[in-house]
C-alpha cells in the first residue's frame, strides 16, 4: 500500500521517492478518491448487514402466530436473550450484594413503576403503594421531570436573529408539492430563483414535520407555500418564531378568502364532500397567512386580496419562465412535431388541469361551439380533466379528449396547436389567477385568445401578442378572426414569444420581482486570516457527559476567544416531546449549535455510519462554511459526517479521545471485564471477542479511510499517540496536544485535623473505570476509619445509578451529584485522596489532573495517559493494572497507615500541567495550518513552532 511521506515524496514499502510536483499532486488526489470509494465501500457493507440484521430480527419478532413460531424456533438466542441477560445481571448482584442488594433494586425499580403508573392516570392512583425509603426516591422522582423540563428550556430558548449573521443565507420552501403545476411555478421557479441569487435553498413536503424542523435550523429565511394552519404547521411555526426567522406565506390561488372562494363557479361542479374540504381549508390557510410575517403573491390582484385580509407586507412574483421550460420550448421549436390528420385542420388546444375548471369552459363554450360551427377547419383538443358540455358530441371526432400529460407531453401537444385558448369565469377568484396559460403557449410562438381578466390584461395587448374574449359573441369572433387570417396567428405567436422572453424569463423575473424582495447574496470574500471552525462530538453542554466533552468544550470556547476565530458546534440532544428525530439549534457557551437525535445504543452499525446523521451534518457545514471541521467523539455521530468533509475537500482533524477508531470495543475491554492486550489489532482476536460482531472488516476499512485523509491527528498523551502508532500511523502524522483542564480558582482550604481520611472516586458504575474492584477493595478492607465519596452523575437526571445502601463496609459511603465547574473546587476540598483505578488504556485522565492541580493525592493504575503525570510516593500512587481488587486495597491500606498523604501539602510537580488556555493556542495554530491559512500571530500566542512535514495525508 501506497502513502504519502514527510518529504513530499511518495513511500512504498518504507522506502521514498521524489516525485515531480505535479506526480505528488496527482498521487494526492488518487489517494483521496481511493480513500473516499473505500468509505462508500465499507459504507455500503454497512447498511446491507444492518438491513439484513433487521430484516432477520423482523422475521424473527414479527406479529401474529407465524410471528411467535418463528420466536420460538430461534430459541434463546433470540426469544429469550434478555431473559438470560437479566438472570445474570441478578446472580451477579447476589453473588457481590446478596439478597438486600436485589431488595433494593426491586423496591427502587418498582417505586419508578409505580411513579409512571401514577404519572400515566393523572394522579388517579396516587402514591400510597410506594415501597422503600421514600426520603431517597422522593426527591429523584421530582428532580427528572424538573430535569425533563430544564433541559426541554436550554435547548429551545428563543434565538435572536442576529445569530444567524454567521449563517450562510439560505431559504427553506415549507410547500405542498403534491400539485404538480402549482409546485412548477412557485415552488421549483423559485428555488431556481434563489438560487441565482446566490442563496442555498432547501424545499420540504409541509406534510414532513420532522424535515421541516431540521431543515429550519439552519435557514435564514423561510417561505410556507399554500400551507394551512393545522396544528403540525403551528408547530413550525413557532419554530420559525423560536429561530428569529420572519417567514413568508404565498400563494398563488384565492383560497384564503371564504366570501371569494364561494362565488367561484367551479365549485358548483364539485361534490358536496369535495366542496365542504375546500371551504372548510379556507380558514386554515387563512390562519397561516396571518401567523406569517409577510406575503408572496403571484398576481396583483390576489395581492391586494392578502391586504384585505390583514396582510400589511404583501410582495407579488408572478409565475413565470424556468430553464426547464426553455430547455423544452427549444428542443421543440428545433424539430416541430409532424402533426397528424388533414393539412386543413386549425387546432385549438385547451389545457384543464384539474377538474375545477368545468365552469370557466362554460364560460366560453357557446361561442367556441359557433365558431366550430361556423368554421369546418377548427377542431377542439382538450387536455385533462373536463366535463365538455353535451352540445359539442354534434361536432364528433372534431372534439378530443386526451388525459392528463406530464409537463413535456402537454407542451409537445401544445406546440401542434394553432390557436390556445385560456377561458375563465368573471369572478375575483379567477381575477387573481395568473397568465401561465399566456407563458406557455407564447413560448412556443402559439397565438393566445383569453378571457379578460386581470393578470391576462397586464400581459396581453389585444392585436399585437394575443387577443381577449369575454362575451359568447367575443370567443366567436376572435376564434374565426384567426381561423381565417394564418399570417396574423405567426404575427401574434412571434410577439406573444419575444413578450414573455423579455418579461418572464428566468433572468428577467429574477432581477425585477425576486431580487427587490429577497436580495443577491456576494460570494463570500477572500479572509486569508480568518478561521472558521466546526467542532463535532457526540455530547455538548448541557450534556456535558465524559472527559472528553469537556475538553471539547472548553477547547471551542477558548478558539472562539481567540482573534478572527469563529466556532460552531454539532452534537446530539437528548429526547424532546414533540421534536420526534428533528434537529435543534441552540447556543451553549456562546456558540452556534445543533443537536440531533442518534440512534439507540442498541444499533451499533447505526454508531459508525449513520445516514440521517450526516444529512444534517451536510446541512450544518453548508449553513457555517467552515474552514476546518475538528472531530472529537465520534461514536454515535457516526463517520458519515466524516465523509461529509471528504466529498467536499474541507480539511478536518481528529483528536483520538479513545480506541474507537480502532477497535469495536471503545476502552479495548472485553466482555469479561479484562483489558485487550494487542498493539496491532488482530481482527481475527476481535472476532472471537465479538463473535456476533459481522461488520469489524467493514468497521476498520471505513476508520482506515477517515484517519487516512485527516489533515491533522491529534492525541491527547504520548502512550494514546503510541497506541495509534502501533496500529500503522506514520509518527510523524499524530501530534500531542495534552488536554487542559478546570484549573482551581482559590487556594485550597486547609484540612480539618480531626477529619477521618476522605477517598473520592468520580468513574461512576462503569466496570471499566473500576467501580466494582473498587467496591471489592473496600468490602474488605478490616478498618473503619475512612469515608469514601461517590460521584452519581445521573443523579443531576433525575435517575441513580450508585446504591450505596447495598455495600458491606466498615467505613462510611456517601453518594454525591456530579459537581459543576463552579463547585469544582468546594468538592476537592473535601478530599484527601481521587481514586482512578481504570481497568482501560485511558487515553489522558481529566480528574487526575484536577485532583493533582488542587494537591489531593492521586491513587491510579498504570492505565496509560491518566498516569503520565503521577509520580509515584510524590505526588500519588502508581497500581498496575491487573483487575484484581487486592492491589488496590493493599494502595488504600498503605495510605491509611502512612502519615505521608495526611501531611501532603502541595503537588510539587504542578507547574508541568496543561492549561485549556496552552491546549488551546497551541490547537489554533495547528487548525490554522492544517486549514492552510496564513498564522496569526495573535492567535497563537501561546503556541509551539511548527514542525515541517506532518500536515501531509498519508495512506497506511
Amino acid at each position: 500500500m501506497r502513502c504519502f511521506g514527510e518529504g513530499g515524496g511518495v513511500l512504498e514499502h518504507g522506502v521514498e521517492t521524489r516525485l515531480p510536483l505535479s506526480g505528488v499532486e496527482r498521487e494526492k488526489t488518487a489517494c483521496k478518491q481511493a480513500a473516499l470509494s473505500a468509505s462508500y465501500r465499507a459504507s455500503a457493507q454497512l447498511q446491507a448487514l444492518r438491513a439484513q440484521d433487521m430484516a432477520r430480527y423482523a422475521a424473527t419478532m414479527g406479529p401474529g402466530p407465524r410471528g411467535f413460531r418463528s420466536m420460538v424456533r430461534a430459541g434463546p438466542k433470540a426469544a429469550a436473550h434478555r431473559i438470560w441477560h437479566v438472570l445474570r445481571k441478578i446472580n451477579e448482584i447476589y453473588r457481590v450484594e446478596g439478597p438486600g442488594g436485589i431488595g433494593f433494586r426491586l423496591s427502587h425499580r418498582l417505586g419508578l413503576v409505580w411513579d409512571r403508573a401514577c404519572a400515566s392516570s393523572g394522579g388517579r392512583l396516587g402514591h400510597a403503594g410506594r415501597s422503600g425509603p421514600s426520603g431517597q426516591q422522593g426527591p429523584t422522582r421530582h428532580t427528572a421531570q424538573d430535569h425533563a423540563s430544564a433541559m426541554r428550556t436550554l435547548y429551545l430558548a428563543p434565538l435572536p436573529p442576529a445569530r444567524m449573521s454567521e449563517l450562510a443565507p439560505r431559504m427553506v420552501l415549507i410547500a405542498e408539492l403534491s400539485l404538480r403545476q402549482c409546485a412548477k411555478y412557485r415552488v421549483w421557479q423559485k428555488e431556481e430563483q434563489l438560487r441565482a441569487l446566490g442563496w442555498q435553498v432547501e424545499v420540504v413536503d409541509w406534510r414532513h414535520t420532522e424535515q421541516a424542523l431540521s431543515a429550519m435550523q439552519v435557514g435564514t429565511g423561510v417561505i410556507f407555500y399554500r400551507v394551512p394552519a393545522f396544528p403540525a404547521v403551528e408547530t413550525l411555526l413557532a419554530e420559525a418564531r423560536r429561530l428569529g426567522l420572519s417567514p413568508w406565506w404565498e400563494v398563488d390561488d384565492l383560497i384564503f378568502s371564504a366570501s371569494d372562494y364561494r362565488a367561484n363557479g367551479n365549485l358548483d361542479t364539485l361534490g358536496s364532500k369535495d366542496r365542504a374540504q375546500l371551504l372548510f381549508g379556507v380558514r386554515l390557510f387563512r390562519s397561516c397567512l396571518l401567523a406569517c410575517n409577510g406575503g408572496i403573491a403571484s398576481t396583483r390582484a390576489l395581492a391586494r386580496a392578502m391586504r384585505r385580509a390583514g396582510m400589511a407586507h404583501v410582495a407579488v412574483i408572478e409565475n413565470a419562465l424556468d430553464r426547464q421550460t426553455l430547455a423544452l420550448a427549444a428542443q421543440i421549436l428545433a424539430a416541430p412535431p409532424a402533426r397528424p390528420g388533414h393539412g386543413g385542420e386549425i387546432r385549438i388546444v385547451y389545457g384543464s388541469g384539474t377538474n375545477t375548471h368545468d365552469a370557466d369552459f362554460r364560460h366560453a363554450a357557446p361561442g367556441i361551439l359557433a365558431a366550430m360551427q361556423a368554421e369546418p377547419r377548427l377542431s377542439l383538443h382538450i387536455i385533462g380533466e373536463l366535463s365538455i358540455p353535451e352540445s359539442f358530441q354534434a361536432l364528433g371526432a372534431r372534439v378530443q379528449h386526451r388525459p392528463g400529460l406530464d409537463f413535456a407531453g402537454y407542451m409537445g401537444l401544445l406546440a401542434q396547436a394553432d390557436i390556445s385558448i385560456a377561458p375563465l369565469e368573471p369572478t375575483v377568484f379567477n381575477d387573481a389567477k395568473s397568465a401561465i396559460k399566456f407563458l406557455e403557449a407564447g413560448i412556443l410562438a402559439v397565438p393566445s385568445i383569453c378571457s379578460g381578466r386581470d393578470a391576462f390584461h397586464a400581459v396581453i395587448r389585444p392585436g399585437e401578442n394575443g387577443l381577449l374574449a369575454e362575451t359568447e359573441q367575443d370567443w366567436c369572433h376572435a376564434l374565426l378572426r384567426l381561423a381565417a387570417d394564418a399570417p396574423l396567428r405567426r404575427q401574434l405567436g412571434q410577439q406573444a414569444r419575444r413578450d414573455v422572453l423579455a418579461r418572464f424569463s428566468p433572468d428577467a423575473i429574477t432581477r425585477t420581482q425576486v431580487e427587490p424582495v429577497f436580495g443577491r447574496i456576494p460570494p463570500p470574500g477572500p479572509n486569508p486570516q480568518g478561521l472558521r471552525v466546526l467542532c463535532a462530538n457526540l455530547y455538548y453542554a448541557p450534556q456535558s457527559f465524559g472527559g472528553a466533552t469537556v475538553v471539547a468544550e472548553e477547547t471551542a470556547r477558548h478558539l472562539s476567544r481567540q482573534p478572527h476565530t469563529w466556532v460552531s458546534v454539532f452534537t446530539s440532544r437528548p429526547d424532546l416531546p414533540g421534536r420526534g428525530g428533528a434537529a435543534v439549534r441552540y447556543v451553549a457557551h456562546g456558540l452556534d449549535t445543533l443537536a440531533v437525535s442518534i440512534a439507540p445504543g442498541a444499533d451499533p452499525i447505526a454508531a459508525i455510519d449513520n445516514a440521517e446523521v450526516a444529512q444534517e451534518f451536510t446541512r450544518w457545514v453548508e449553513a457555517t462554511r467552515p474552514d476546518i471541521v475538528h472531530f472529537h467523539a465520534m461514536q454515535g455521530l457516526g463517520l458519515g459526517c466524516v465523509r461529509v468533509c471528504m466529498e467536499k475537500a474541507i480539511p478536518y482533524a481528529i483528536t483520538l479521545h479513545d480506541a474507537w477508531w480502532l477497535c469495536a470495543r471503545q476502552f479495548m475491554v472485553q466482555g469479561d471485564g479484562r483489558v485487550c492486550s494487542q498493539a496491532p489489532i488482530d481482527l481475527r482476536l476481535c472476532q472471537i471477542c465479538l463473535p456476533q460482531a459481522r461488520y469489524l472488516q467493514a468497521r476498520q476499512d471505513l476508520m482506515h479511510a477517515a484517519l487516512q485523509q485527516a489533515a491533522l491527528l491529534l492525541a491527547p498523551s504520548e502512550s494514546h499517540r503510541a497506541l495509534y502508532v502501533a496500529n500503522g500511523i506514520p509518527p510523524a502524522r499524530i501530534r500531542v496536544n495534552r488536554n487542559g483542564f478546570a484549573w482551581p480558582a482559590r487556594p485550597r482550604s486547609p484540612r480539618p485535623a480531626q477529619r477521618m481520611l476522605r477517598f473520592g472516586y468520580v468513574g461512576g458504575a462503569d466496570n471499566v473505570k473500576g467501580y466494582t474492584l473498587l467496591r471489592r477493595a473496600f468490602e474488605s478492607l478490616a478498618r473503619d476509619d475512612w469515608e469514601l465519596v461517590l460521584v452519581d452523575n445521573t443523579l443531576n437526571l433525575g435517575l441513580r445509578s450508585l446504591h450505596a445502601q447495598a455495600w458491606r463496609v466498615r467505613g462510611r459511603v456517601e453518594v454525591v451529584p456530579a459537581y459543576t465547574q463552579a463547585g469544582m473546587d468546594d468538592f476537592y476540598d473535601g478530599l484527601d485522596v481521587l481514586l482512578c483505578p481504570s481497568q482501560c488504556h485511558e487515553s489522558y485522565g481529566l480528574s487526575v489532573r484536577e485532583a493533582l492541580a488542587r494537591n489531593v493525592w492521586v491513587v491510579t493504575t498504570r492505565a496509560g495517559g491518566q498516569a503520565e503525570d503521577v509520580t509515584d510516593g510524590v505526588n500519588g500512587t502508581l497500581i498496575a493494572l491487573d483487575g484484581r481488587a487486592e492491589t488496590l486495597r493493599c494502595a488504600v491500606e498503605s495510605i491509611l497507615a502512612s502519615p505521608t498523604v495526611r501531611a501532603y501539602a502541595a503537588n510539587p510537580d504542578r507547574a508541568r500541567l496543561s492549561t485549556f488556555a496552552r491546549q488551546s493556542a497551541e490547537l489554533g495554530q495547528w487548525l490554522r495550518e492544517a486549514a492552510g491559512k496564513a498564522h496569526d500571530p495573535a492567535a497563537g500566542q501561546n503556541a509551539p513552532p511548527s514542525r515541517t512535514g506532518e500536515m501531509h495525508p498519508a495512506r497506511y
